[in-house]
């Protein structure tokens, strides 16, 4: 757990302790791009939204947009996300807690404004 507000809520917390027998709950360091894939993905729903000739007019249109977008990630993508795990914990030990090649490639990759599949992981 990262002490996000959401996660240290008592009714969460309280589930967690109900299922505790089930899995581990592990620390998680806060505010973590490193290990938190799901930043990769939100940055491909954002520049989808950004790419769009005329920006959604209403919620709903952004809701369609995003789940249209989100359809469209391909499935290896997911998958890479998931098989990256393990080399982004040994790369944030390696750091000591500090950013690693997976965030400041997203940073590059931000500034260039584009992504290549063997610069994402």
């Amino acid at each position: 757990q990262d002490n996000a507000p959401c996660h240290k809520a008592e009714m969460v917390q309280e589930w967690f302790d109900e299922h505790n027998n089930q899995f581990e709950v592990l620390t998680w360091p806060p505010n973590s791009p490193d290990l938190n894939p799901i930043e990769y993905l939100w940055d491909v729903l954002d520049k989808q939204v950004q790419s769009m000739e005329a920006p959604p007019r209403n919620l709903q249109d952004l809701k369609d947009l995003l789940l249209t977008s989100w359809c469209q990630i391909p499935q290896h993508t997911f998958r890479d996300l998931v098989e990256s795990m393990p080399r982004r914990v040994r790369a944030v030990l390696a750091a000591k807690g500090g950013p690693t090649q997976y965030y400041a490639g997203k940073a590059i990759n931000a500034i260039c404004g584009h992504l290549t599949r063997d610069s994402r992981f």
